[in-house]
């Protein structure tokens, strides 16, 4: 009988790597995040990011089916855990707005900066506009939706009108977005400290302080 007899064909599962403890779907995702932030995301092939994850490039494709689908993911994971955060301050009326907009803005900029590859320079890709990216688009839309409610909310804004209030909210979200050029021109710098900053000039902007 062949040696092969009994063995189980299929896709296969996500094991433990022993040099990072990652499964083989994360080990995927931070070898596109490494290789689209470090050499653009033209340059890399579908067969770099697997070679840089220790993986065959058909077992990628288990995973994954191109690296549009690497993207989109990355992309995703910038904005949803900010968006599951804002809609549990918009449901906490027993903090104030300003206080809920602050910690919107600290935890946002710590999670476009707090990773080892600026994840945020990938929204500055023209691939981005396809529409295969329209779900991260989505997403962004209703982060930035949150951001005006808490905005509108503050005792500051009460009395504002649309049109400033939208300015308010553009400025306030452009300013949290505009973290990724500072943060790659200064990586160094203390993610917690540049949180603190930039959530204070987003109050301020605001006029809540």
């Amino acid at each position: 009988m062949s040696s092969m007899t009994g063995r189980r064909v299929g896709r296969p599962r996500a094991i433990q790597r022993p040099d990072s403890g990652l499964a083989a779907r994360e080990e995927l995702l931070g070898a596109a995040a490494e290789l689209f932030t470090r050499h653009g995301y033209a340059a890399t092939t579908t067969r770099m990011v697997a070679e840089r994850a220790g993986l065959r490039q058909a077992t990628m494709y288990h995973y994954f089916a191109g690296k549009e689908d690497l993207l989109a993911e990355l992309l995703e994971s910038t904005v949803a855990p900010s968006l599951d955060l804002a809609r549990r301050l918009l449901d906490d009326s027993a903090r104030g707005a300003g206080e809920r907009l602050r910690a919107l803005c600290r935890f946002d900029v710590e999670l476009l900066c707090g990773g080892p590859h600026n994840l945020g320079a990938l929204y500055l890709l023209p691939e981005v506009r396809a529409e295969r990216f329209a779900a991260f688009h989505r997403t962004r839309a209703e982060l930035k939706a949150a951001y005006a409610e808490l905005i509108a909310a503050t005792e500051a804004c009460a009395e504002l009108d649309a049109d400033e209030r939208a300015l308010r909210t553009d400025l306030v979200f452009g300013l949290i977005e505009g973290v990724i050029l500072i943060h790659r021109s200064a990586p160094a710098r203390e993610v917690a400290v540049f949180a603190d900053a930039t959530a204070a000039a987003a109050l301020r902007i605001a006029g809540t302080v």
